[in-house]
């Protein structure tokens, strides 16, 4: 631990340093980031070490990888500079004049609800910012937000969530946030004129079925599997696609059948060629979550955008079909 007396003396620029080298893991990547030299940063970090009592960061391939020490340490260094950055300039983002692109991480059903009213909300307050949605491959993102490759990934997640939440419970170092946008469910969906579509849906005529599976990382088994596997009952998958869209489109031709969000199938049904059912199984709630980096708390853009994006969830319409089968 460092004592009272090191903390007087710790030349706190050390810490903008290690902020940096913990979020590029790359002491070259990190030197040109703080426009300085790589000798000066390996000097910062010596005294750091020093100072601190702990290697902090040691080579790994052609990077450098924290110490457990490092790891709980950073969230704490990282919102302190956040705040006092925020402090030293609280006007660094102004929406109207801003010129910059987010990227964001969510699957099709996703972005048919939140995108439309998200970019109303951009073209009348800040007219100047794009985005850029890209596929989402996994129920678990946070890799995604680890290495900047976006900014947001919007989805259900209850898996990052619930580790997370362990995480906080014990205390432990937590470099993810997260807020709720909207709450959803999942219903079975097949073609108007299916055999299945005119009585209630019971779980042995679900089993029997032949099955589309909406996978965005490819893997042939989801959680509706595993609630299945959890009565000692499976389903027959055939066929596996990784968008909503595409698994609407496919069953309303085919006697397949798919699960969707409730709120997307009418948007999916344009042609009125969709029909629904409860599925005949309990699942859990589910939930529509942002989650990002907390690297991120404190920047004024990223606040807009966490912010921008709760509003356009209250303004989604988020239709739900009103004619699911008899």
């Amino acid at each position: 631990m460092t004592s009272p007396s090191n903390f007087r003396t710790l030349d706190l620029n050390l810490l903008r340093v290690f902020d940096e080298v913990m979020l590029e893991r790359n002491l070259t990547r990190a030197a040109e980031k703080l426009a300085i030299t790589q000798p000066a940063v390996s000097n910062a970090l010596r005294r750091l070490r020093e100072s601190l009592r702990d290697e902090l960061l040691v080579r790994a391939g052609h990077g450098v990888e924290p110490t457990p020490r490092a790891l709980a340490l950073w969230p704490a260094v990282r919102q302190a500079l956040g705040q006092l950055q925020e402090s030293l300039a609280p006007d660094g983002f102004e929406p109207a004049t801003a010129r910059t692109t987010f990227v964001l991480a969510m699957a099709d059903a996703t972005g048919a609800t939140l995108i439309p009213p998200l970019i109303e909300i951009m073209e009348h307050e800040a007219p100047g910012i794009s985005l850029r949605v890209v596929p989402l491959t996994t129920r678990d993102p946070r890799r995604m937000l680890d290495d900047e490759s976006v900014d947001m990934a919007v989805g259900y997640f209850p898996a990052a969530l619930a580790d997370l939440t362990a995480r906080a419970q014990v205390e432990s170092a937590v470099a993810h946030d997260s807020q709720r946008l909207y709450a959803s469910q999942y219903v079975c969906v097949m073609r108007a004129g299916h055999p299945l579509a005119d009585a209630p849906l019971s779980l042995d005529q679900y089993c029997a079925a032949r099955h589309l599976l909406v996978s965005f990382s490819g893997k042939p088994y989801g959680f509706i599997d595993g609630a299945l596997t959890a009565l000692g009952r499976e389903r027959r998958i055939v066929l596996t696609v990784n968008q909503f869209f595409t698994a609407g489109r496919v069953v309303a031709s085919t006697n397949l059948l798919t699960v969707l969000p409730l709120h997307f199938v009418a948007l999916a049904n344009a042609g009125g060629d969709l029909v629904w059912r409860p599925l005949p199984f309990q699942l859990p709630a589910v939930h529509v979550d942002a989650l990002w980096h907390r690297r991120r708390l404190h920047d004024p853009a990223h606040r807009w955008l966490r912010e921008t994006m709760v509003r356009a969830a209250a303004n989604s319409a988020m239709p739900v079909n009103p004619h699911p089968a008899p």
